[in-house]
C-alpha cells in the first residue's frame, strides 16, 4: 500500500513531527509512505518538496497581508489564523497519483489551500486527516480558546477583533461546510479532547473521528544517565533542573508567564532553592528580557532541533514544565514521559489524558499559579521520584510506541481503501 502524508514543514512544529514519525513507523511496518512538503529540512529521499510558483508565493504574502489588517497588525495572531486562501494544487504530482491513500496533518501557511483540498476530494482518492488543532473545523482559528461559535456557525470572530456577523471567519465556514458536505474524509484525533471537540462541532458532526496518539521512537527517547548528558550540555551536575520548552516562547498559549509566575511563588516560599534550583529554556524568539524576573538561574538553549540532543537534554532535567493555555497532544509530553521525566501541566486539552496526577506526574488546576507552583514542589520533594519516572516511561512506551500507533494507522487504511471487505 503506498500512502501520501502530506504536512507543510518536514520537521518544524509539532505536527510536523508527528508526521514525519509516523512516516518513519508506517516504512518500518511494510508500508511504502512518503512524505510531501512545502519546507524540507533533512535529506530523506522518501520526503518530497512540493513546488510553489510565484504566484503560490505572492498569494501567501497576500494572506499574511491580510490577517495583520483584519487583526488591526496584531502580530500574535499572524500564526493563529489561517484563511486558507494560499496553497498549490498537488493532484498531478506523481506521488499523488501512485498513493492508495492521501494522509493530511497540517496544511496551513500556504501547503494547501480549500481549493487544494476541493480537488483532493474531489480525485475520488481515499483520504485520511488527522487533526492537530481546531483550524479543520472552525472559519479561521486554530485555537477557539472561549470561543464556541464553530458550534453552531462562526461569527463575530473574537481573533480578528471582528464585530459584524458575517466576517471573515463567517465566510471561510460556510466554504469549509460546503467543502466538506459529501465528502468521506476519516478524520483521526490526536487526543480525546480535540476528538470530542470535532464532534461537537458543526462542520464534523455525525462523523466517525477515531482517536489515535502521536507516535515516539522509544528505542531512542529512553532514560539514560543524567550526568552524561548534563555534562554534554554544559549544565550543573548538582541543581534540580525544570524543563520549558516551546518553538517560539512568545507564544502565549504556551504559558510561559504562569512558569514564570511559578518560580516566583517558589522562591519566596522556599528561599532556600534559590541556589539548588534551574530553569532550562528551549525555544526561538527568546532574549534575556523574557526571564530576567525568574529568581532561578536560567539556561537557554536556543531550539533543539536534532533528536539525539533532545534526549540529552530530556534526560539532563528532574521534571518538565508544560503551562499551555490549550493544546491538543503535545509531543514534548510524551518524549519527556518516554525519557522516565515526570511532566507538570495544567488541567486543559489533551494533558490530563497523557499526564496521570499523582501517578506518573502532577496536573494543576487550570491558571492556578499558586498549584502549579505547588505541584513542582510536589514532583522534587515530596513524591517518590523514582516510581514517577518509572511510571512515565511505562506508559510512554505502552501508550505511544511506534509499532503500535502505526498498525492503528494501517487499520483506518484498510477500512477506507476497502482491503477489510
Amino acid at each position: 500500500m503506498r500512502v501520501l502524508i502530506i504536512n507543510t514543514t518536514e520537521r518544524q512544529g509539532g505536527p510536523a513531527i508527528a508526521a514525519y514519525r509516523l512516516t518513519e513507523a508506517l516504512k518500518n511496518n511494510g508500508i511504502k509512505a512518503k512524505m510531501l512538503v512545502r519546507s524540507k529540512s533533512t535529506e530523506q529521499v522518501t520526503t518530497v518538496l512540493s513546488e510553489h510558483s510565484l504566484s503560490n508565493h505572492l498569494s501567501k504574502l497576500w494572506e499574511k497581508a491580510s490577517i495583520m489588517l483584519h487583526t488591526h497588525f496584531r502580530r500574535n495572531r499572524i500564526y493563529s489564523i489561517d484563511f486558507g486562501h494560499s496553497g498549490t494544487d498537488i493532484t498531478e504530482l506523481p506521488e499523488f497519483k501512485q498513493a492508495d491513500v492521501i494522509h493530511l496533518h497540517w496544511i496551513n501557511d500556504g501547503m494547501l489551500s480549500l481549493s487544494s483540498v476541493e480537488k483532493i476530494i474531489a480525485s475520488g482518492k481515499p483520504i485520511v486527516w488527522t487533526l492537530h488543532d481546531m483550524w479543520p473545523f472552525t472559519g479561521v482559528c486554530h485555537y477557539a480558546h472561549d470561543c464556541d461559535h464553530y458550534t453552531s456557525h462562526c461569527h463575530d470572530c473574537p481573533q480578528l477583533n471582528s464585530r459584524k456577523h458575517r466576517d471573515m471567519a463567517f465566510r471561510i465556514f460556510d466554504r469549509k461546510d460546503l467543502l466538506l458536505q459529501g465528502s468521506r474524509i476519516q478524520f483521526v484525533a490526536c487526543s480525546h479532547w480535540l476528538g470530542n471537540m470535532a464532534s461537537n462541532s458543526h462542520l464534523l458532526a455525525g462523523r466517525n473521528i477515531t482517536c489515535i496518539p502521536n507516535a515516539i521512537n522509544i528505542n531512542l527517547f529512553r532514560p539514560r544517565s543524567r550526568s552524561q548528558a548534563r555534562e554534554a550540555l554544559g549544565l550543573p551536575q548538582e541543581k534540580r533542573l525544570i524543563l520549558f520548552s516551546s518553538h517560539s516562547l512568545t507564544d502565549e498559549r504556551k504559558g510561559f508567564h504562569y512558569l514564570k509566575e511559578a518560580t516566583k511563588r517558589l522562591a519566596a516560599e522556599h528561599p532556600e532553592w534559590r541556589d539548588k534550583l534551574g530553569i532550562v529554556l528551549i525555544g526561538k524568539d527568546t532574549d534575556s528580557t523574557m526571564y530576567r524576573d525568574i529568581p532561578f538561574e536560567v539556561y537557554q538553549l536556543n531550539y533543539v532541533a536534532e533528536e539525539k540532543r533532545l534526549v540529552d537534554v530530556y534526560n539532563a532535567v528532574n521534571i518538565f514544565a508544560i503551562p499551555s493555555l490549550q493544546d491538543n497532544l503535545p509531543n514534548t509530553i510524551v518524549e519527556a514521559m518516554a525519557c522516565g521525566i515526570p511532566c507538570i501541566g495544567f488541567n486543559v486539552g489533551g494533558i490530563p489524558e497523557m499526564i496521570d496526577h499523582l501517578h506518573n506526574g502532577y496536573v494543576a488546576e487550570y491558571k492556578n499559579v499558586h498549584d502549579f507552583a505547588q505541584g513542582i514542589h510536589w514532583l522534587l520533594t515530596e513524591g517518590e521520584y523514582d516510581l514517577l519516572s518509572r511510571e512515565a516511561s511505562r506508559k510512554a512506551v505502552n501508550t505511544y510506541g511506534e509499532s503500535s500507533i502505526a498498525m492503528k494507522y494501517i487499520g483506518i487504511y484498510n477500512r477506507v481503501t476497502g482491503r477489510n471487505d
